[in-house]
């Protein structure tokens, strides 16, 4: 499979301050996003043990499981590092089903059309500051790259749903997942068209970052 017109999504941001011909070789980029790999297996899962067992008392996704899918799936995960430090990221794998099951939580399916987002989750210390939508934007414009993939689901507590629907995905109703005494609704986001050029992704993440700062006062998730 090939990436190429997913490239400008994943190729680093240098800083502004930096012209590209001034950069020293080993000066690591002041943004960057790119999927992740089993070597980032372990950052991955300790951001997602403290965003979510404080909250739940669980992970979405175990340690194995990471590792499993970043084996399996690479190219469906994304990470945001700032100086090479993983800060932010998504994972994802494909299914083959027009609703979630409990399969979904654990399988890939490589003929599937539909990218099941295990979870998005943001380093505690980068929170409050608009970075999970940004990510967010920039992943479901990654999946528009990617011929194959029809849309995106996931399924969240009802108190995210005002979060991902900012993101545009839309409500399809209860999941018939259920995780201890857990509920989660099930969302979609429908994948078509052409990613957005990148002259303009700046500015949509700047628009993200502007209208997160905007909305500080409502109630936001501890992972995003």
């Amino acid at each position: 499979m090939s990436l190429v017109g997913a490239l400008p999504f994943l190729k680093p941001r240098l800083s502004p301050s930096v012209s590209p011909g001034r950069q020293r070789r080993h000066t690591l980029p002041a943004s960057e996003f790119r999927p992740l790999n089993t070597q980032d297996a372990i950052s991955v899962f300790e951001i997602e043990k403290e965003a979510f067992i404080s909250v739940s008392g669980d992970c979405p996704l175990h340690l194995d499981e990471v590792r499993h899918f970043l084996t399996l799936c690479p190219e469906l995960s994304m990470g945001w590092f700032e100086e090479g430090r993983l800060v932010a990221f998504i994972i994802g794998s494909l299914w083959d089903q027009d609703r979630l099951t409990l399969d979904a939580l654990t399988l890939h399916k490589p003929k599937g059309s539909t990218v099941h987002i295990h979870v998005l989750a943001v380093h505690r210390t980068f929170r409050q500051q608009g970075k999970g939508p940004i990510l967010m934007w920039r992943y479901l414009q990654y999946l528009r790259c990617l011929p194959y993939v029809r849309r995106a689901v996931l399924m969240c507590e009802d108190f995210l749903v005002p979060f991902y629907q900012k993101s545009g995905f839309k409500v399809q109703g209860r999941c018939s997942i259920t995780v201890a005494s857990l509920t989660f609704t099930e969302m979609q986001y429908p994948v078509r068209g052409h990613a957005l050029m990148r002259r303009n992704s700046e500015r949509s993440e700047t628009a993200l970052l502007l209208e997160e700062q905007t909305q500080r006062t409502e109630p936001e998730p501890a992972d995003v």
